[in-house]
């Protein structure tokens, strides 16, 4: 694809100022890059994204006032294709599967690289899902195991709530 015609805009959701500040950074080294919107909650980030409209989302899951997994539900009913990669600090697998259902596109720990952000965008950018190698290789073996665990039978809401 042209350079030119793949300049991107990517909406960063996270509270904390210092990790928004780092994604923009890591974003700002990225060529295909041409605009970066940044909000510090669930409900400005829904806003920022009907009026940004951007190629690709970056979402936090814990958000004060609404979840990140609600956002990503409201995104979702509003656009189905929408390209969005939940970022979390929390590994687990459950955490995974929730962001998942809910709409993400892909799912990267706060621990992992910052290579790998770059190459999951790619990916979303692509059409194509992305999930940390790490925690890809862990639902694998999670799915291998038997029966589901308890937590992997509730809704997405329910877990927001369990958790």
């Amino acid at each position: 694809m042209d350079t030119e015609a793949r300049r991107l805009s990517v909406l960063v959701i996270e509270d904390h100022p210092i990790v928004r500040r780092g994604i923009r950074a890591l974003l700002s080294e990225w060529n295909d890059v041409k605009q970066i919107i940044e909000a510090s909650d669930g409900e400005s980030g829904f806003r920022e994204y009907v009026e940004h409209n951007p190629d690709i989302v970056l979402m936090d899951l814990s958000l004060p006032g609404i979840s990140g997994f609600e956002a990503i539900r409201r995104i979702v009913a509003r656009n189905g294709s929408a390209k969005i990669l939940a970022f979390s600090g929390h590994g687990d697998t459950e955490f995974v599967t929730q962001a998942l259902r809910a709409g993400a596109r892909g799912y990267l720990s706060k621990r992992c690289d910052l290579s790998i952000y770059i190459e999951a965008l790619e990916h979303l950018v692509n059409g194509n899902i992305y999930l940390e190698p790490e925690i890809a290789q862990r639902l694998a073996f999670q799915k291998t195991r038997g029966p589901e665990l308890p937590l992997a039978a509730l809704t997405t809401r329910e877990f927001e709530i369990f958790s």
